[in-house]
């Protein structure tokens, strides 16, 4: 049974993100208590444990049995995130997953099934949905002040993999999860959905850049399976059924581009929101909106929408906020959001995309 008045006890599973994003996030909230860490490497986890003073657990079964922690962060590679997120959901635990929740949407409806059953609160890190100038975009199409959108598009396009130098790791084999779907599809078919309207069907182009990277453990040449470019064209339905026609363009090996760029054109005005800083994906967004007639003017978020504390590593600050939306779901008992359902929305949108790359075709979401 919860307390709710007292901080929910949780852990942390997986040392990279979870380790440079999601601690930090956790010591600031006052909603949540941070109780343990968890990887499968003990060498790797007692680094870890000694360098912040937490318990640690070498065994799964261990973490998701202590009746003392009431949540997990699970922030491991995808590959894993499935079988790791159902025991912990048949042991009773609350649970915040990162992006992608799973590796495809079978995964995420039998989670979804089996949190369910047992009343726990899934929610998935979609944190763009708590940054300040995308809740007033949000805000300024919930007003009414953009309605009847007539095309979107949406460029994000990234230079993390654009070294042929980097080597091959999880993210370069699509059956771990790995690709810039995975990366930033998942993030930017999230964002269409909550900004516009749920996706009705799409097309879909996707493509391997860098075909091999040297492994580092065996020093040998290993073939990239993942896509590191994907072009998609959806038709997302609006609230009025609606189709509107949506391009996204997504890549992790465009040197010197312009990184994130969402344009919404509709009936009575335009927004834009971008941001060129490839180093931090939340300090660098700008934001700019015109009615009807009017030029461009640039936006700043409402005062309620501002961060209380922010870190120069930006993306701590959504991070704690979709934490805190999180706790306070578990503890007031209302749904999870960003949750499972939103999960499944932008996974099976990641799951048809990469059927339509396979067979040429456009394909509607069922």
């Amino acid at each position: 049974m919860i307390n709710k008045n007292q901080p929910l006890r949780i852990a942390i599973a997986g040392l990279g993100f979870g380790e440079s994003v999601h601690i930090p996030a956790c010591l600031s909230n006052k909603n949540i208590e941070l109780a343990g860490l968890w990887h499968p490497r003990p060498d790797r986890l007692r680094e870890a444990c000694n360098k912040h003073n937490l318990s640690g657990y070498a065994n799964w079964k261990d973490l998701v049995n202590d009746s003392k922690i009431e949540g997990i962060i699970i922030a491991t590679p995808p590959a894993p995130r499935y079988e790791l997120a159902l025991e912990a959901i048949k042991a009773g635990k609350h649970l915040l997953l990162e992006k992608p929740p799973c590796l495809n949407s079978n995964e995420v409806s039998d989670l979804q099934r089996n949190a369910l059953k047992r009343n726990l609160k899934i929610a998935v890190n979609y944190e763009y949905r708590a940054v300040p100038l995308f809740m007033q975009a949000k805000r300024i199409i919930k007003e009414k002040k953009l309605y009847e959108p007539y095309f979107v598009k949406l460029d994000w396009l990234m230079s993390s993999r654009a070294n042929p130098e980097r080597p091959w790791n999880w993210y370069s084999d699509e059956d771990s999860g790995g690709g810039v779907l995975g990366a930033l599809g998942t993030h930017a078919f999230d964002m269409i959905h909550w900004l516009v309207g749920p996706t009705y069907s799409l097309s879909a182009i996707n493509s391997t850049s860098i075909k091999e990277r040297v492994c580092p453990q065996s020093k040998n040449i290993k073939k990239v399976t993942s896509e590191d470019v994907s072009i998609s064209q959806l038709q997302i339905k609006s609230i009025d059924n609606n189709l509107i026609p949506v391009q996204i363009n997504l890549s992790a090996v465009t040197k010197q581009s312009r990184g994130f760029s969402l344009e919404i054109y509709a009936k009575n005005g335009t927004l834009i929101l971008s941001s060129e800083n490839q180093t931090d994906y939340v300090h660098g967004f700008g934001l700019w909106y015109s009615s009807e007639g009017e030029v461009l003017k640039n936006i700043q978020p409402d005062s309620d929408l501002i961060f209380s504390k922010t870190w120069t590593d930006g993306r701590i600050a959504p991070v704690a906020r979709i934490q805190s939306w999180w706790a306070q779901s578990i503890k007031d008992g209302t749904p999870s959001i960003p949750g499972l359902v939103e999960g499944l929305a932008s996974q099976k949108v990641c799951d048809k995309i990469k059927e339509s790359n396979s067979i040429g075709m456009k394909l509607e979401i069922g």
